[in-house]
């Protein structure tokens, strides 16, 4: 994959993750031999390369918020990803998933679909000003309040998966404009609401809370993250050598 198709380690990665889990539901089907299993101590390990997580900064950010010039599609694709980064940069699919009915005496409730965590959160007033852009649309109290899903197919998850395929190509294409405009030199995707978040978080807010603002199932999966955008300590620790 690395050599002939000439993807990328991430990528490979990827797609071997993939191909363990094919193999484990396939011996628990009894379908393939324990013996034959390519995974593990002494055989194929998945690692992923160390790779550099890029956050906006608190100023970036505002210029996003600030910013005034966007056509309709670029205005919708900059309301997804500031409602994903206000709280806590929430996945698209569970962004994109989100209903009416979610939204009770100024909380929101919803349900992690990657591992099925509940978590109540209260609703920042920014999010409110971008609920209050799609009251307008809203068909029933059950209604998805992204236009998105209103026409997929709820029981069909390929019909699910492309239509949350074919978005988030259309809100990171449209960030190439929306970036250009609010003049923030960085590749800006829906991804990165979750880095932004955790750069401006910092080590200012405690790890639990992070946890369960993150919906990490294991505390070490959250500190590993958060690592990627604590820099204070190694910062004053190379100032405390070299400047003399």
């Amino acid at each position: 994959m690395k050599g002939k198709s000439a993807l990328t380690e991430t990528s490979a990665m990827n797609i071997m993750v993939f191909i363990r889990l094919i193999y484990n539901r396939a011996i628990k089907d009894k379908v393939a031999s324990k013996e034959l299993y390519p995974f593990g101590n002494g055989r194929f390990k998945i690692k992923f390369p160390e790779t550099v997580k890029i956050g906006l900064t608190k100023a970036e950010i505002g210029k996003f918020e600030t910013i005034q010039n966007l056509s309709i599609q670029e205005r919708h694709s900059l309301n997804v990803w500031l409602f994903s980064f206000y709280f806590a940069g929430m996945r698209v699919s569970d962004v994109l998933f989100t209903r009416w009915s979610q939204i009770a005496d100024g909380r929101f409730n919803y349900r992690m679909g990657k591992n099925a965590k509940l978590l109540s959160l209260k609703i920042p007033k920014k999010a409110l000003a971008i609920l209050k852009q799609y009251e307008q649309d809203k068909n029933a109290e059950d209604d998805f309040i992204f236009p998105e899903m209103k026409k997929a197919e709820i029981d069909n998850p390929k019909d699910i998966y492309n239509k949350i395929k074919v978005a988030t190509k259309k809100f990171n294409d449209n960030f190439k404009s929306i970036t250009l405009k609010a003049k923030i030199n960085k590749k800006v995707t829906m991804h990165i609401a979750r880095h932004s978040f955790g750069n401006i978080a910092g080590d200012a807010i405690h790890p639990l809370m992070l946890q369960k603002l993150y919906r990490h199932s294991d505390l070490k999966t959250t500190l590993n993250y958060q690592a990627n955008f604590i820099h204070k300590d190694a910062d004053d620790a190379l100032d405390s050598v070299i400047n003399f």
